[in-house]
């Protein structure tokens, strides 16, 4: 499996797949809509999910994604393409809400080692963004890491350097501009053979100009953040995995600028803020209005910043929120407004009565 384990195959995933011995292992690198670009050891082919995986799978996450190791029925598409039987266990998954509906996750991509989270320094600079992307990037399994693109445009550099540090913790975090080789400088001792990084961020961030690099050619469109409102165009239209010449390969995924959030991980992303919570009076202390609270303590001293109090309490909502029904998420709405629907009735009452008189 010399090829393979170029792109990540390891003991755990081979033996799991020796449970399917009529079956060859490959690992999926590109998708298009209800086809899958699947390498084998062999060769490339394409590939599709069985009638039976299709009929059993019953949540988005199911359906295998760009990163998966998957078991097929043959190793060249030279009679039709592939089907795929199986999806091997994933050892992590980088995911986000899916876009119109209230509890599924979509999987961006999945057994990766690293997650290089791009922000650019200029107007796409947004500390509350980086906490977000840092909360599922804990999550996901695997390990962030920050790079700060763009540094040529940004005349105070090292200010919004010490500031992502404050957030960042525990997490590297780099400089880096397309102007040079630092991109190489940075990301290469992350990468080896075996090692797979996926490149998250808004669109216009410089994920395609960083992958370029390492690939050594210009594989990748690439685009400008517009300066007028610092967006920039969705260049990658779908994720993608590419191997490295010098080992490793990364995979590139179409910019985001909402990332909702299913799950997070407060113990890193906000590992500052998860300390106080120990310290709190009571154990279901929700840190917004109760007596011996330590995190509302630390940001009335000025030890926390409200910016990043209000950025943790709003993640918190929304992970609290993602298993939820429309019925039940406006009922836990009016319990933290009011503290329960006999409340607001009784509130409604008394509006009423001061109206009348």
């Amino acid at each position: 499996m010399k090829n393979l384990i170029k792109f990540g195959m390891n003991e755990k995933f081979a033996s799991e797949a020796a449970d399917y011995p009529d079956l060859i292992p490959g690992r999926i690198t590109s998708q298009y809509r209800d086809l899958y670009r699947v390498v084998t050891d062999n060769s490339e082919l394409l590939a599709k999910v069985s009638g039976k995986y299709a009929f059993y799978a019953k949540r988005i996450e199911d359906y295998p994604v760009v990163g998966d190791f998957v078991m097929l029925d043959r190793s060249t598409d030279e009679t039709g393409n592939g089907i795929i039987h199986y999806v091997l266990t994933r050892k992590s998954a980088f995911r986000r809400k899916s876009a119109g509906t209230a509890h599924e996750a979509q999987i961006v991509a999945s057994n990766i080692d690293f997650v290089f989270i791009c922000m650019a320094m200029d107007e796409n600079y947004n500390l509350r963004r980086l906490e977000r992307y840092l909360s599922v990037a804990w999550d996901s399994g695997a390990t962030p890491v920050v790079l700060l693109t763009k540094s040529d445009l940004c005349d105070h550099s090292d200010i919004l350097y010490n500031e992502v540090l404050s957030v960042a913790l525990g997490t590297d975090v780099h400089i880096t501009t397309s102007l040079d080789d630092s991109v190489s400088k940075c990301v290469q001792p992350y990468l080896k053979d075996g090692v797979t990084a996926c490149f998250i961020g808004s669109s216009g961030v410089g994920k395609s100009t960083m992958i370029n690099k390492l690939l050594g050619c210009d594989r990748l469109k690439t685009s400008e953040i517009r300066q007028k409102d610092g967006k920039g165009r969705h260049t990658s239209t779908r994720r993608e995995m590419m191997l490295l010449p010098n080992g490793g390969v990364v995979i590139d995924t179409p910019g985001m600028r909402e990332l909702g959030i299913d799950s997070a991980d407060f113990s890193k992303s906000f590992a500052d803020i998860d300390a106080l919570v120990s310290q709190c009076r009571y154990t279901d202390c929700s840190h917004t209005n109760e007596p011996g609270c330590a995190v509302m303590a630390s940001v009335q001293n000025g030890e926390l910043s409200i910016e990043r109090y209000e950025s943790y309490l709003k993640i918190k909502r929304e992970t609290a929120y993602s298993s939820l029904n429309s019925r039940q998420i406006e009922n836990e709405k009016i319990n933290r407004m009011f503290g329960s629907k006999n409340e607001l009735k009784q509130k409604m009452k008394e509006i009423k009565k001061k109206n009348r008189g």
